[in-house]
């Protein structure tokens, strides 16, 4: 039997969109104050996605390594962005951007380079029909993981300025006195994609497992598909947040082992 997969047409989203306005609706009745918010998340998303898809539709009749690798770095760029958004305590100067960019972009791209040279096997290994769509993955998750873990770290050093100063007078290295914040900062990093491993298949169906399996593909390529990209999204979240993590702790001191929570804007 050919697999089929349903073509939506206009019709179809908005009529999806109506459980936006419904969302607005109880918003408004049970004055939660977040319509708008809705609203304009997603008017958007339905920009940024149509935007996409034109970009995308250039890239695959291109198919230019110099046109992907800016493609990489725009989005490399926004998720650094995303990072530091979402940070309480951030770093004085370009540190604040710098940092969890570097370590989005170094974990995404070895990643995605390494599925696209071993497992995916694309033909140009930078083709951007697998590239883009796999680092988009890849990025998204990996950003929350450094962005939790970052923060994590910057609060509890900010907390718990004390104790460590105290650590480092009795002749503790930066090292001992900030160990334990570093291991606790990489385990709130690595909880998202833990969760999300442990819920998936059970508690949830993964988006682009789901995707494949609308489009005609049989469930357990589908699977295979959705596992392997799991696997990724795990190994790029922990790469980047330990990376991120022991910047900022390497950024809150110094080579004296002294405390410089003047790098961090407090607030």
């Amino acid at each position: 039997m050919t697999a089929t997969y349903i073509v939506l047409d206009w019709t179809d989203l908005a009529l999806a969109a109506t459980l936006i306005l419904l969302n607005g609706a109880l918003s408004i009745h049970l004055r939660l104050g977040v319509e708008r918010q809705f609203l304009i998340a997603a008017l958007r998303m339905c920009v940024q996605l149509g935007l996409m898809g034109l970009v995308l539709k250039t890239l695959f009749t291109l198919v230019s390594p110099i046109l992907t690798g800016v493609a990489v770095l725009i989005m490399t760029a926004f998720a650094g962005r995303e990072i530091m958004a979402r940070q309480e305590r951030r770093f004085q100067g370009f540190w604040a951007y710098g940092l969890g960019t570097g370590a989005v972009l170094f974990a995404g791209t070895l990643v995605m380079i390494f599925a696209l040279a071993t497992q995916i096997q694309a033909d140009p290994w930078y083709h951007p029909r697998y590239a883009i769509p796999l680092l988009g993955m890849i990025l998204g998750n990996t950003m929350t993981g450094i962005a939790v873990g970052m923060n994590s770290l910057t609060e509890r050093v900010a907390r718990d300025r004390n104790a460590i100063e105290t650590m480092l007078a009795l002749g503790e290295t930066r090292a001992a006195a900030m160990g334990p914040l570093i291991k606790s900062a990489v385990r709130n990093g690595l909880i998202p994609i833990i969760n999300g491993m442990s819920a998936a298949g059970i508690v949830s169906l993964p988006g682009m497992m789901t995707g494949q399996i609308l489009s005609g593909v049989e469930p357990l390529e589908a699977i295979k598909y959705q596992i392997l990209v799991m696997f990724l999204i795990a190994g790029g979240t922990g790469i980047g947040v330990v990376i991120a993590v022991h910047a900022a702790a390497a950024r809150l001191s110094d080579a004296r082992h002294r405390l410089r929570l003047d790098r961090l804007k407090l607030e």
